[in-house]
């Protein structure tokens, strides 16, 4: 029988789909329902905005680690 999950529909692109499934993985796949396609995945609706916080923290460390190795 078929199992209906709620969830929230997360398209962006392949990059930050691979940070968002490190994210995931990371923190003992507490976010992603489901890996749907290169481009989309199923969130857990009340993981949204921990998962949204979370990838704004890496992408600000990941820029500030680009602009550091660039100055040397």
């Amino acid at each position: 029988m078929p199992k209906a999950v709620t969830g929230i529909l997360v398209q962006c692109d392949a990059s930050i789909k691979a940070i968002i499934c490190k994210i995931d993985e990371e923190n003992g796949n507490v976010f992603i329902h489901e890996d749907i396609d290169d481009e989309t995945l199923l969130v857990h609706s009340k993981k949204l905005e921990e998962l949204k916080q979370r990838l704004k923290d890496t992408l600000k460390d990941t820029v500030r680690e680009a602009e550091e190795s660039e100055s040397e």
